[in-house]
């Protein structure tokens, strides 16, 4: 039985924030807690590369070429994961190649973000024929397969990491358009919105001040979806030799380099085919997560 100084003292705690509920809702829930962990793992290794990485991904001495990784026969702890064709570390080179991944998924995604978000608060809120417009504009690019153009556009442009970013983050708007454009036509007539204009604020302060913040939750759950696919279209490019250039260690780069070899050595390939699936694998278990998490109709 509780005490009179238990009860007094209990009434007197502050109740749980809703930063300590969403903390233990997000370790409740399996998919998010694991796509949380890999993308952490993976981002600290691309953030300490150079101090994680034992050797230089550039450096090459063909008298070590094509060393099999620890696990396999006549594997050393010198290499961990083998050399490749060139000699070169493949741990080194994953650990970079982390890097690249994750600065070309986030670039692509703010761009594109920036794009379909602009896009989809004009639409949304003003309708008519700025609307029609807009969505005459979404439904071209849906039209396109984004493989070929981006195929096409980076064989034109020539392909380099900032080409790749900027193509992609070109590319990859339509999702935010169409995703704003729903939400801002639901909530455009609200009572907030109506009492700003009431008081006189300008369309931009509406939008920025009043609609954008109400959206932050869905952009970020459409952010992550198109991280990875950003990441995977950079992937293909660089196999098709359209995309990040060698001696770049991008992950898409190094499956292609492996290609020759890769029923000999299929580790060349399985590596970083392997660290690329757990990479989108995360984003894509991260973006799940926050849909349901963030959302109004999430689960619990």
């Amino acid at each position: 039985m509780s005490t009179p100084t238990t009860l007094a003292i209990n009434d007197y705690l502050p109740p749980p924030s809703s930063l300590s509920r969403m903390l233990g809702k997000s370790f409740r829930h399996r998919g998010f807690a694991i796509g949380t962990v890999l993308l952490l793992l993976i981002f600290v290794g691309a953030l300490f590369a150079p101090w994680l990485a034992p050797y230089d991904p550039y450096a090459q001495d063909v008298m070590l070429r094509m060393k099999p990784p620890v696990w396999m026969a006549h594997g050393t702890w010198e290499y961990i994961l083998g050399t490749d064709k060139l000699g070169r570390d493949y741990l080194s080179r994953l650990l970079y190649g982390a890097r690249i991944s994750l600065f070309i998924g986030v670039a692509a995604a703010l761009i594109s973000g920036v794009i379909g978000t602009v896009m989809g608060l004009l639409a949304g809120y003003y309708g008519g024929k700025v609307d029609a417009f807009i969505s005459y504009l979404i439904t071209t690019r849906l039209a396109m397969p984004v493989v070929m153009v981006a195929l096409a556009s980076a064989s034109l442009m020539g392909g380099s990491l900032k080409v790749v970013i900027v193509l992609l983050g070109c590319l990859l708007w339509d999702r935010f358009a169409v995703v704003v454009r729903a939400s801002v036509q639901q909530i455009r007539d609200a009572e907030y919105v109506a009492s700003a204009q009431a008081l006189g604020c300008s369309t931009l302060r509406i939008l920025l001040s009043e609609i954008l913040p109400n959206l932050v939750g869905a952009l970020i759950v459409v952010a992550t979806l198109e991280m990875a696919h950003a990441i995977l279209l950079e992937s293909a490019l660089s196999f098709l030799g359209v995309g990040v250039q060698p001696p770049t260690p991008s992950w898409g780069l190094m499956i292609a380099e492996g290609k020759p070899y890769m029923f000999f050595s299929p580790w060349v390939i399985a590596i970083p085919g392997v660290a690329l699936m757990i990479l989108v694998l995360g984003i894509n278990l991260v973006g799940d997560g926050l849909r349901d998490l963030i959302l109004p109709d999430g689960r619990n």
